[in-house]
């Protein structure tokens, strides 16, 4: 089972990440790049955009340098999770750690 909704989040990408998302039917929210970017811009921005339609059962937040791993995202049922719990994380760790280096 895939994912019910997407919403990506574009800082003024050239590589064709937007039209790529769009031709997959994935909603696009482009920021405003006249003001400075943010990590949490873009994530608040995407969050905010989650509360125009129907509430998800969960939110997975990626960055643009990230990677997911297939089995690196259990998915915890609502209705299984414990009504105190609002925040899963896995593990999470740099694939070339040294390669900013100099």
């Amino acid at each position: 089972a895939g994912a019910e909704r997407i919403v990506y989040v574009d800082s003024g990408s050239t590589d064709g990440s937007v039209e790529a998302a769009r031709a997959r039917g994935v909603e696009v929210v482009s920021l405003d790049m006249t003001k400075p970017f943010t990590a949490a811009r873009a994530r608040n921005a995407g969050l905010e955009r989650l509360h125009h339609g129907p509430r998800p059962d969960y939110v997975q937040l990626v960055d643009g340098d990230c990677e997911v791993q297939p089995a690196g995202s259990p998915r915890i049922p609502v209705s299984a999770r414990p009504p105190n719990v609002a925040v899963a994380c896995g593990r999470r760790r740099e694939r070339h750690p040294r390669s900013l280096d100099l």
